[in-house]
């Protein structure tokens, strides 16, 4: 059998090739190190840096009061855990909404920070100015649609967009002036099947989907839907694959009653001194529980005691003095 082809960084040029020849793109929403690690070695094409993360890791209650430098943390992590997967930044709220001149000036403290190599920018045909910017000062974009929750008050809540002829035609219209603006890529965030559906055949683009049904190049999720681990709410494009809230509650309580219980941490989770180095240390600070520990360790062993009493003597009382000088002058 020939040997394994040797894995090959991701690259914006191997999107494209696996979008002419139907290959699907795996991009997930990563915010730890260790997620990082373990999606990179099982091959996700593209990480992604989402303010989700603040959510989950930093209890948030929405994208929109993430921090820039809640952000920066975590994209330094992904930075850290990955090696072959695409490294992606989603921009937080506010870091490239006001100029062309901020938004090139923070998704370039991303990429000499964190070393991340593309940015994902949520918006629409008015942010095209910005996100055109960063594309020309040579940061890659993902332009994202749809769904954006930097923009909920806007669109009056989450749901999904594109249901009516004539938002899809604005969805429509949004994407092109992304791609207009030179975004590599599309994401589609719950809009109707067929905005997806129709963005994958028309555009130049490899078009992503969040919760959009099929037919894009490929799929994105966020990790902690998928294993449940926020418990506030779960989307209903998301599938759990698995819930670890009822392993982590489990894997919580024995520890808790162990350790109420003095059951952990057991001998094989303790470090000991030789009984020759805990002798002489007993013996240093005069402690008497350790010295008849050892003491009975070494009767049960057949041994010699190993000390003389070492407290010292109670201080004899005042009357006790008087009396013996009153003894030696008679």
């Amino acid at each position: 059998m020939a040997d394994a082809k040797p894995r090959r960084k991701v690259t914006i040029n191997q999107l494209k090739r696996k979008m002419r020849e139907g290959e699907q793109i795996v991009q997930m929403a990563i915010y730890d190190y260790r997620s990082a690690v373990i999606a990179d070695r099982l091959g996700i094409d593209i990480l992604c840096v989402s303010d989700t993360g603040g959510m989950i890791l930093f209890g948030h209650k929405s994208t929109v009061t993430v921090t820039f430098d809640e952000v920066m943390m975590m994209a330094k992590g992904i930075d850290r855990g990955s090696e072959y997967g695409l490294r992606m930044v989603d921009m937080p709220y506010w870091s490239f909404h006001i100029s062309p001149e901020q938004a090139v000036e923070n998704a370039g403290r991303f990429v000499h920070e964190a070393n991340a190599e593309v940015m994902k920018c949520e918006g629409n045909k008015y942010h095209a100015r910005n996100i055109e910017a960063i594309n020309r000062a040579g940061i890659p974009v993902q332009g994202h649609i749809g769904i954006t929750p930097m923009r909920m008050p806007q669109l009056g809540g989450f749901f999904a967009q594109g249901k009516t002829a004539v938002r899809a035609k604005e969805l429509v219209d949004d994407a092109q002036s992304m791609v207009d603006a030179g975004c590599f890529s599309i994401m589609c965030e719950v809009t109707s099947q067929e905005v997806n559906e129709y963005l994958a055949q028309v555009l130049p683009v490899p078009v992503i989907s969040l919760g959009a049904g099929l037919g894009a190049h490929g799929v994105h999720i966020i990790t902690s839907d998928l294993m449940h681990l926020y418990e506030e709410h779960t989307p209903r494009h998301s599938k759990i694959y698995t819930d670890l809230i009822p392993i982590m509650e489990d894997v919580f309580i024995r520890y808790r009653d162990e350790v109420k219980a003095q059951i952990y941490p057991g001998p094989e989770h303790t470090v000991y001194m030789s009984d020759e180095e805990a002798l002489k240390f007993a013996k240093e600070m005069k402690w008497d529980y350790k010295l008849a520990q050892l003491d009975a360790k070494a009767s049960a062993a057949g041994k010699k005691k190993t000390r003389k009493k070492t407290s010292l003597p109670a201080k004899k009382s005042a009357a006790k003095k008087t009396a013996r000088k009153k003894a030696k002058k008679k």
